[in-house]
């Protein structure tokens, strides 16, 4: 005949115990959650500093191309007002006929 006993300990642990007539006694024991759930909120917590470090990056990136647009028009703008400023001078030295 087989007797068995399940203890539950104050750490959330509990152990379970078969004792047989004959032969050996088994004696199976089950931690507590509390290892699961610390290793989900460190998985939770680098998810988190990922999507941080990748949403930081996009934007630092949106920023630098409207930086490189704004410089580049402007360049435009110079080269179109010192074309310009070429032609009127050219036109202001050819004599009127």
């Amino acid at each position: 005949m087989a007797t068995e006993r399940v203890t539950e300990r104050p750490d959330g642990t509990t152990e379970r115990v078969i004792e047989r007539d004959s032969g050996p006694t088994y004696v199976e024991r089950s931690g507590g959650g509390m290892g699961g759930v610390l290793i989900g909120i460190a998985v939770l917590a680098l998810v988190a500093i990922v999507a941080f470090f990748l949403l930081t990056q996009s934007r630092n990136n949106a920023i630098r191309t409207d930086a490189v647009s704004s410089a580049a028009s402007s360049v435009a703008d110079s080269a179109a007002g010192a074309a310009d400023a070429v032609g009127d001078a050219a036109r202001s030295v050819t004599p009127n006929q």
